[in-house]
């Protein structure tokens, strides 16, 4: 037996696993095929992973899917603006520091510029052992 596709719908949580969930962004593209995917880790507090783009309709939808729960912290795989567009806004309104790793020249956002220019892997205490950085110029 085969399992039905998964086809996420842009603005809804998708629950991938206990503490993860997944939301799409509603930015269709070649290079996005269905959206951008943003992921929220944990259940009491959160860890959002990739905000997306600086979208409104999403950064609504992420804050309906944090629904009042802190987030401790924004990562951002990489500074493609489709990945970290939305994280001065998302950053705005929870409160939550943004942590990056390292500069990159394609699609770099102004967030991302200030990251890579003050040399900071981390934000508010915390360093990232883990880098995403696929697909960047570097």
């Amino acid at each position: 037996m085969q399992a039905a596709p998964f086809e996420p719908e842009p603005g809804k949580p998708h629950p991938l696993a206990p503490g993860l969930q997944l939301v799409l962004a509603p930015n269709p593209s070649p290079m996005t095929e269905r959206g951008t995917n943003t992921y929220l880790l944990g259940t009491d507090a959160l860890v959002v992973i990739d905000p997306g783009p600086a979208d409104s309709v999403h950064l609504q939808a992420l804050l309906r899917t944090i629904a009042g729960r802190p987030v401790r912290y924004i990562l951002l795989t990489h500074s493609h603006r489709d990945h970290s567009g939305l994280a001065p806004d998302l950053a705005r309104e929870t409160g939550a520091p943004v942590a990056a790793f390292g500069p990159s020249a394609a699609g770099q956002s102004d967030v991302m510029a200030a990251l890579a220019a003050s040399g900071h892997l981390g934000g508010g205490g915390y360093r990232s052992r883990l880098h995403a950085g696929y697909h960047v110029a570097g």
